[in-house]
């Protein structure tokens, strides 16, 4: 079963390789972006074969590697 994780800076964390991106795209002319927030995707093919199961080992995983849960959100996405 493929998995992605989707991993981005909480709300008020700050971010500036975000910030860092939307001055670059200013520059090149792209108006009109109040906010970039720059994250990460992490893809892993598991054995797994139930969601339930994957997700719970998912988790477990950002909690204890994937994700510094004290500046980071995480989502998990799983085929339907």
């Amino acid at each position: 079963m493929k998995a992605r994780v989707h991993i981005t800076p909480k709300a008020g964390v700050l971010d500036p390789q975000g910030k860092a991106i939307q001055h670059a795209l200013a520059a090149l002319g792209f108006a009109g972006i109040d906010t970039v927030r720059q994250g990460k995707v992490i893809e892993l093919d598991l054995a797994d074969t139930d969601p339930g199961r994957a997700r719970t080992r998912l988790d477990e995983m950002c909690r204890r590697l994937l994700a510094n849960t004290v500046i980071e959100d995480y989502r998990i996405e799983l085929p339907a």
